[in-house]
C-alpha cells in the first residue's frame, strides 16, 4: 500500500515513515502497490517488482501477508515486517493464512506491530512471534497537523475512513441524529455503506480525499470521530489530537493506549446511546486541546521512524 495518481488515501502512513527514514540519509527502493485496481493479479506485479529489486541490506515489509510473504519468498535478505491489523485478524479466518503467516514470522529477524494490543493478538494466535516482536506505532507528522483555533459555528464533527461496517459509520450517523442545533458530521472516505449516508440531514459525504487535504479538514472540525468496531491503532484519531482535536474513540483496539480522558472520550461501538453522548461531551472538551496534542506528540513520525532505523539497522547487522 503506498499512494498513489488514482489512490491518494493509500497507505500514507507508509509513505510517511519512508520519507522519514530517506531523510535519515538512507537509500530506499521501493516496491508497492499503489492502486486498489488490478484484484490479485496486483500482487504477481508486487512480486515481480520484489524480484527485481536490487540486492538490499534488509528489507521492510507492510502486512504479513501478502506483502511480507512476497518480501520472505522474493530473496535472503534480512526481512523486518510490520503488521497493521486485517492482516493479524486474518490468521485463522482465512484459509491457508496462518500457514503462510508463520512462515513470514519465521523468517522475520523482527515483527514490528502498531500497538500492544495488536501484539498481543499476533502473539495469542501464532506462538511464534514471541520474542520477535516490537511495538512501534505508524506516528504522526506534528508539522502537518498543526494545532488550529477552534471553528466558528457547530460543533463540527468529522471521521476519516472507509465507509464500510468495521468503522461503524452508520451507527455513528445514527447517533449524531440524536444532536440537537447546528451540529454538523462530515465523512471523508468512501465504501460500501455510503448509501447508507447520502440523504441524512446536516451529514456532508466528500469522498475519499487525498492525504494533504486532511489537516484543513481538522482545521474546520471541533471533534474528530472514529467509533469502530475494532480499530488496530487509529491513525486518524493520532492525526486529529496532533492537531487539537478532541476525539471520540473505540475503546476496542489500539486507542486505548494512548487517548486520554481529557483528550477524548473512548466508548463502546455497539452502544449507539453512549455514542450520542460521547459526541456531546466531546465537543465540551477545550479545542484546541492540549492533552491530545501532547499525547499525539508521543508519536511523533520523526520519533517512530528513528526507532524503525534502530530494529532495521539491527536486522541487516546480523546478517553483515
Amino acid at each position: 500500500m503506498y499512494p498513489g495518481p488514482g489512490a491518494p488515501d493509500l497507505g500514507t502512513f507508509v509513505a510517511q515513515v519512508e520519507s522519514e527514514l530517506v531523510a535519515r540519509g538512507h537509500e530506499v527502493e521501493r516496491a508497492v502497490l499503489d492502486t486498489r485496481a488490478g484484484g490479485k493479479l496486483r500482487y504477481l506485479r508486487l512480486a515481480g517488482r520484489a524480484a527485481r529489486a536490487a540486492r538490499p541490506d534488509v528489507v521492510y515489509a507492510h502486512f504479513l501477508v501478502p506483502s511480507g510473504l512476497i518480501a520472505a519468498l522474493a530473496g535472503r535478505a534480512p526481512l523486518v515486517v510490520t503488521a497493521h491489523g486485517r492482516d493479524v485478524r486474518n490468521v485463522g479466518e482465512l484459509p491457508g493464512v496462518g500457514v503462510a503467516t508463520r512462515l513470514v514470522v519465521r523468517r522475520a529477524e523482527t515483527v514490528v506491530c502498531v500497538s500492544e494490543y495488536l501484539r498481543r493478538e499476533l502473539e495469542t494466535k501464532l506462538p511464534d512471534a514471541l520474542g520477535k516482536t516490537e511495538v512501534v506505532s505508524s506516528g504522526v507528522d506534528l508539522e502537518r497537523f498543526a494545532v488550529a483555533p477552534a471553528p466558528a459555528g457547530g460543533p463540527h464533527y468529522l471521521c476519516v475512513g472507509a465507509l464500510n461496517e468495521r468503522k461503524n459509520v452508520v451507527r455513528l450517523a445514527d447517533a449524531f441524529a440524536r444532536l440537537d442545533g447546528a451540529a454538523t458530521l462530515t465523512f471523508a472516505g468512501d465504501g460500501p455503506l455510503r448509501a447508507a449516508l447520502e440523504g441524512r440531514d446536516r451529514v456532508r459525504l466528500l469522498g475519499r480525499v487525498a492525504h494533504d487535504a486532511v489537516p484543513a479538514l481538522l482545521a474546520g472540525a471541533h471533534v474528530l470521530c472514529q467509533p469502530s468496531l475494532l480499530e488496530p491503532l487509529g491513525q486518524a484519531l493520532l492525526e486529529g489530537m496532533a492537531a487539537g482535536r478532541p476525539v471520540v474513540a473505540t475503546r476496542i483496539g489500539g486507542p486505548p493506549e494512548f487517548v486520554p480522558p481529557a483528550a477524548g472520550i473512548l466508548v463502546d461501538p455497539l452502544d449507539g446511546e453512549a455514542l450520542a453522548r460521547a459526541l456531546r461531551s466531546a465537543a465540551a472538551l477545550p479545542i484546541p486541546n492540549d492533552a491530545g496534542r501532547e499525547a499525539a506528540a508521543a508519536h511523533d513520525v520523526r520519533r517512530q521512524a528513528e526507532r524503525i532505523e534502530a530494529i532495521l539497522l539491527r536486522a541487516a547487522g546480523r546478517r553483515a
